[in-house]
């Protein structure tokens, strides 16, 4: 099997990036990141996912892969946005993110809820090419936490397309479910190509 280091020491993600991998390229095993974690003073999830590829491509010699991802609520002009993990503080508490995020929309009526999960996932080869893919999935933010499937803003996340008598948040969804129609998803979909040229 080949190996591409993800970017990252969060467990969920990795686990998650492993399952939509699989999906396109079942020879590619996925590895967490045990070096140091470069400091992200980027202002766009671009930026970001870059600064993280680059330092994980360095300390590992493997091809890198780094996700910077978040959810931008329109009604606040895209916020929390590339400041997702920090929204409460910099101890990135994501139950602390999700409970201010939702104080703050307490009185934001159901159709100006609209928000959008959106990945930017940067692919650094060492000594080779540098790639950036984004991807968009479209929602709105319900008015109270539901479910305790996946992590960060998922319980409060509801995808657009769902048959409104059924619908339910992120966080009440399987893991393939999840998997399958992200935003982490999407932006596989257009990574996919470039790493079947690795």
């Amino acid at each position: 099997m080949r190996r591409v280091v993800l970017a990252t020491h969060n467990p969920h993600k990795v686990e998650e990036f492993a399952g939509i991998v699989a999906r396109v390229r079942p020879d590619l095993e996925v590895v967490g990141y045990d070096g140091p974690e470069p400091v992200e003073d980027g202002v766009t999830f671009a930026a970001n996912a870059l600064i993280k590829a680059r330092a994980a491509a360095a300390h590992t010699g493997l091809p890198a892969l780094a996700d910077d991802s978040g959810v931008s609520v329109d009604v606040l002009g895209g916020s929390p946005g590339v400041f997702s993990a920090y929204w409460a503080g910099h101890a990135k508490d994501a139950g602390a993110n999700l409970r201010l995020l939702l104080d703050q929309l307490s009185d934001v009526a159901d159709p100006h809820r609209t928000a959008q999960f959106v990945s930017t996932i940067a692919l650094v080869v060492p000594n080779g090419p540098e790639h950036v893919v984004e991807g968009v999935w479209p929602g709105r933010l319900a008015s109270e936490a539901s479910g305790d499937g996946g992590f960060g803003y998922d319980p409060i996340f509801v995808p657009d397309g769902q048959d409104p008598a059924a619908e339910r948040t992120v966080g009440e969804w399987s893991a393939a479910e999840k998997n399958a129609a992200s935003h982490r998803a999407r932006a596989f979909e257009a990574l996919a190509p470039l790493l079947a040229a690795l």
